[in-house]
């Protein structure tokens, strides 16, 4: 069994064949064309971490994949990151171990903001006036980088609850040609974009629907467990298209789920981003709608990165 590490698997990948990759498994999971076992789900309150275990395999695929994901949001403070994790690639033919991918959870942050861009690209309003991001963590970071190439708009607005963060991440975007206001408001991000993703682990509701302005797009991806939400359930309702990763897996956890067990959104209404991706649903019409895709993570996601991933870097390091 090969082993590469964070570095090999990060200079051998193009993002670009990546979310490719991605997007091909989002279609074929719509079609129920992958084996997809339970979530797994830990959590460690004491502490403020969790951890889920995710598998899957897609038809035809010579490998299947299991992976491990780890957030304990206390890390930074004690000087370690607040994402970690690994993936372990075997033969779908002889269950045979072919490649340990040690991403430290990398491969999990950008195969999240991957299906953030697939999603966005699909569902934005067609003039993107303000970009807003809730959070200052990795995903967030990972999701601006993102959008860069899906849109000339350069004028973002962060929120985050720490002042050093926000510091911290106006640096990071001003890096990347930005002009950044921050904010520990919520209600300022609204008021002033009309792409907003939210990033972070929270357990209430961050985003209210009153502040969220007609045509405006929301990629929701922290709410990706039990008793997770940023966003209003009156707001989910609201929006004109819901679009999720998983239509069973939204409906019990993530942003949708809220509104759903409240009765606000009935199951007929959520459109799988794969259905959109293979033209079986529509999409966004116009730029009054508000459009909201609800992304928890679909174990596919984990297949397909890690099966390009071991791919990538067996051709970049051939004598491993």
């Amino acid at each position: 069994m090969k082993i590469y590490n964070q570095t090999q698997i990060m200079g051998a990948m193009d993002m670009k064949v990546a979310a490719s990759r991605i997007a091909e498994g989002f279609i074929a999971y719509s079609q129920g064309r992958v084996q997809v076992p339970p979530v797994q789900n830990f959590t460690f309150e004491q502490a403020n971490g969790d951890c889920c275990i995710k598998s899957a395999w897609v038809e035809g695929s010579k490998t299947f994949t299991v992976k491990i994901s780890t957030g304990f949001y206390d890390n930074p403070a004690n000087g370690l990151a607040s994402n970690d994790g690994l993936m372990l690639v075997l033969s779908a033919q002889t269950g045979q171990p072919q490649v340990l991918l040690q991403d430290e959870g990398w491969l999990t942050c950008i195969r999240t903001a991957l299906a953030g861009r697939i999603a966005a690209e699909r569902l934005a309003p067609s003039v993107i006036s303000g970009i807003g991001i809730i959070g200052t963590g990795v995903q967030a970071r990972m999701q601006l980088e993102q959008l860069m190439p899906l849109t000339d708009c350069r004028r973002l607005i962060v929120w985050g609850r720490s002042q050093a963060a926000l510091d911290d991440y106006r640096q990071f975007a001003q890096s990347l040609g930005f002009e950044v206001t921050t904010t520990q408001d919520c209600e300022q991000v609204a008021r002033n974009a009309n792409l907003i993703v939210t990033t972070t682990p929270s357990r209430q509701a961050l985003l209210q629907s009153a502040w969220i302005q007609p045509g405006t797009h929301i990629t929701a991806v922290g709410a990706d467990g039990g008793g997770k939400q940023e966003l209003e359930a009156e707001l989910v309702a609201r929006a004109d298209i819901i679009v999720v990763d998983s239509v069973y897996q939204c409906s019990q956890y993530g942003e949708v789920s809220h509104a759903c067990k409240q009765g606000l959104v009935a199951s007929e209404r959520l459109i799988e981003l794969g259905k959109l991706l293979y033209s079986q649903a529509k999409g966004r019409e116009n730029d009054q709608q508000i459009t909201l895709a609800d992304l928890t993570g679909v174990a596919v996601q984990d297949a397909q990165i890690s099966a390009y991933a071991m791919q990538a870097c067996q051709e970049a390091f051939p004598g491993v």
